[in-house]
């Protein structure tokens, strides 16, 4: 039996490695489990100190609105005293991260479908079902997002302050103002990573990896990072990069050529390559928000 194992592994390598190799599919898969992970990675450390702050902030309105000012006054104070802490370090940063969390959103049809549901969408706004046509919209996204709220440690505390002075003065409706108004400036980060081009990018890694071993799977890799840009470009995904989708299409193209003829495509693969990631690298969108924690 053992000899049997053996043989029939053998027979597998010298089948031309076809058994071995990644599916398109596959290859997206990994790119996404990937990119998630390095996501999670890339969440911001929450700085305890300033949760606490925030949390004490929204306890001293508690305390005001229970007209307990002694309560209120001790916890504005400790709230000061948490950020004091902070200011104490010469490396503290601009905004201090009280919350972090990744989520993503993977849209599972391709680019012909895309293009249906927005022009159903288009009709059902001309047809005044703003609600039906949100809801569909909201299923158009294929992206990773990492969302940080911060607060903003340059005029926080000043605010805390200010909001104490006021108490100690008997100034309880401006003080609640102060911190009412302070609240709302905590700042909301969000990165927006588009996974169909996260799964171009590795398609067309994974073609260059297997063109000269298996050249029918490297024109499938191909032709599945093609339909993955035309995703992305159907969902709205832009880049600033002065490479643009009809580039990307076209050097896909050449390479295809050429893997159906000399199969010498290495250089070509190697500028596709920093086009895609290049193209990447300034489709990532950085959204900076005012969030209320009222």
């Amino acid at each position: 039996m053992k000899k049997a194992l053996i043989s029939l592994a053998a027979a597998a390598l010298l089948l031309g490695g076809n058994l071995m190799a990644e599916t398109s599919a596959k290859v997206s898969e990994n790119a996404v489990k990937t990119a998630k992970s390095e996501a999670k990675k890339g969440q911001a450390e929450v700085v305890k100190e300033a949760v606490e702050a925030v949390l004490l902030t929204q306890k001293v309105l508690a305390d005001l609105d229970k007209k307990d000012t002694k309560a209120a006054k001790a916890d504005l104070e400790k709230a000061i005293g948490k950020l004091e802490v902070v200011l104490a370090h010469r490396d503290a940063p601009a905004l201090l991260p009280i919350d972090s969390v990744m989520t993503a959103a993977e849209y599972v049809g391709d680019a012909g479908s895309v293009k249906a549901a927005v022009e159903h969408v288009e009709g059902l706004l001309d047809s005044g079902k703003v609600q039906e046509a949100r809801r569909l919209l909201n299923t158009l996204q294929s992206e990773i997002d990492i969302i940080t709220v911060n607060l903003p440690l340059i005029s926080y505390p000043q605010a805390l302050k200010l909001a104490a002075k006021y108490l100690a003065d008997d100034k309880t409706k401006e003080a609640r103002d102060v911190l009412e108004m302070a609240l709302g400036t905590l700042v909301q980060n969000e990165i927006v990573i588009p996974l169909p081009i996260l799964k171009a990018q590795a398609l067309i890694e994974a073609a260059s990896a297997t063109a000269k071993k298996d050249k029918d799977q490297a024109l499938k890799h191909l032709e599945a990072a093609r339909e993955e840009l035309r995703i992305a470009e159907a969902l709205g995904y832009t880049s600033t990069s002065d490479t643009t989708y009809k580039m990307l299409d076209d050097a896909i193209a050449a390479i295809e050529k050429e893997v159906k003829g000399p199969n010498k495509a290495e250089k070509l693969f190697e500028e596709l390559t920093e086009k895609l990631k290049e193209f990447k690298e300034k489709a990532l969108k950085s959204i900076d928000t005012k969030k209320s924690e009222k």
